[in-house]
């Protein structure tokens, strides 16, 4: 009875202390996947000429490795207002300087690049495809949240496709959705899926508390692909534009009258626009505002809104022709243009 008991107690204890497959498989992306994922803590000058000006902490963040020239992925609002930056790698002593390359506050991301000599084994992370991403995939969220340096937690992707408003005041499109608990320092880390790719950049949270409440949103990995080269390359992103200023969303109705379609507001010399013969908005010989041309449509999508028209360029390239439809004087009007670099 003795031995039989002990044998029991034995086999309970090692079943306690026995890890599933799956556990090992999450243990697993986390090993593969931290090495790529660092802290971002910035600095501002502060002070006065009395007391002298002096480098303070500003915040901290997340990011992450993109390639092996040190170039290190975060979110825009993390950079924002900064001069200078530590990043610090996972079982990494050292603390590491970085300059700032380039930035896209629209889609709230930023680029930093280590100054100086690299870490020894640095390691770019691999990144997925987002594209492809279902409802109901595992999501795996790492980063610094609360100055808690290179923490893991998990979930899935509860919406695909959401339209968030981020910090450069348009909306973000397809923003991914998580339950994957994200709080203050986790924003720049990466978000991936189960086999350890990034699929998205942890970005915000919704929440009264200021805590994760299971809203959390990330940049689609496609959307960072497309965009870092561009930061890397020019310090910003060379978008496909029309050569246009566009009367804010709420001004139009109060200007106006107009609900549907966006006024332009004014035209960029020598862009498509201006070579297509669009007028932005005028004054008579009186003093009085004459509306500009209205833009309803371009191709097959209808335009509204500023958010309309920003985010449908996200699917062309510079170069690209498209069929603009536009009123002036209530009179319809179409004309082709070619999206030149803005």
């Amino acid at each position: 009875m003795k031995k039989t008991l002990y044998l029991l107690a034995t086999l309970i204890s090692f079943q306690s202390f026995a890890l599933l497959p799956f556990e090992k498989e999450i243990m697993n992306v986390y090993q593969d996947v931290i090495p790529s994922v660092v802290s971002v803590t910035s600095h501002r000058i502060a002070g006065n000429w009395y007391h002298g000006m002096v480098e303070v902490p500003a915040g901290m963040g997340s990011g992450f490795v993109w390639d092996k020239d040190g170039h290190i992925v975060t979110n825009f609002h993390v950079v924002e207002k900064s001069k200078s930056f530590k990043i610090n790698f996972h079982n990494d002593p050292k603390e590491y300087e970085a300059k700032l390359v380039g930035t896209d506050p629209n889609k709230d991301i930023a680029v930093l690049k280590l100054i100086g000599k690299l870490p020894s084994k640095i390691k770019p992370i691999e990144v997925g495809r987002s594209k492809t991403l279902e409802v109901g995939q595992l999501s795996i969220a790492l980063g610094n949240p609360f100055g808690l340096k290179h923490s893991m937690s998990m979930g899935i992707i509860s919406a695909l496709q959401r339209q968030i408003e981020g910090i450069g005041g348009v909306k973000i499109y397809d923003m991914i959705q998580t339950d994957a608990a994200i709080n203050r320092g986790n924003s720049g880390g990466p978000l991936v899926d189960s086999s350890g790719k990034l699929i998205g950049m942890n970005t915000m949270i919704y929440s009264t508390s200021g805590s994760s409440a299971g809203l959390g949103f990330a940049v689609p990995s496609d959307i960072i692909s497309k965009i870092i080269p561009q930061l890397i390359k020019y310090g910003k992103n060379r978008r496909p534009g029309l050569g246009i200023g566009v009367l804010p969303d709420e001004m139009k109705q109060q200007l106006f009258g107009l609900d549907k379609g966006i006024i332009v507001s004014s035209i960029q010399e020598g862009g498509a626009a201006d070579k297509a013969g669009l007028q932005g908005i005028k004054r008579d010989s009186r003093g009085r505002l004459i509306m500009g041309d209205v833009i309803h449509q371009i191709d097959n999508k209808k335009i509204n809104s500023y958010d309309d028209i920003y985010n449908l360029f996200d699917n062309y390239q510079i170069g690209d022709t498209v069929k603009v439809y536009y009123s002036r004087e209530n009179k319809k009007r179409s004309t082709k243009m070619t999206l030149g670099a803005i």
